[in-house]
């Protein structure tokens, strides 16, 4: 622990388990990183996370843009993928 964290209480990142409907911190922090933006979102202002990938959104237009992310991608699996022909 340096002394800016002593004077300031700050912990550094924390580690969260994103549950539905709530979350459980594994690891005690002041913040987690969106997945979408990399911007630290301070856990009393985390409201949106998505379970299954167990990462954490900034905002729900982040969260909606990572949703469309991942479904470009699962869909351009879906196309490029060996098919019956």
């Amino acid at each position: 622990m340096n002394r800016f964290e002593r004077l300031f209480g700050l912990k550094g990142e924390a580690r969260v388990s994103f549950l539905h409907g709530e979350f459980r911190v594994d690891q005690p922090g002041d913040f987690v990183l969106c997945a979408v933006t990399g911007k630290q979102i301070v856990l009393a202002d985390l409201r949106y996370w998505n379970v299954e990938l167990q990462e954490a959104s900034s905002s729900a237009s982040a969260s909606l843009e990572r949703h469309l992310q991942l479904r470009r991608q699962s869909s351009g699996r879906s196309r490029s993928g060996t098919g019956c022909e």
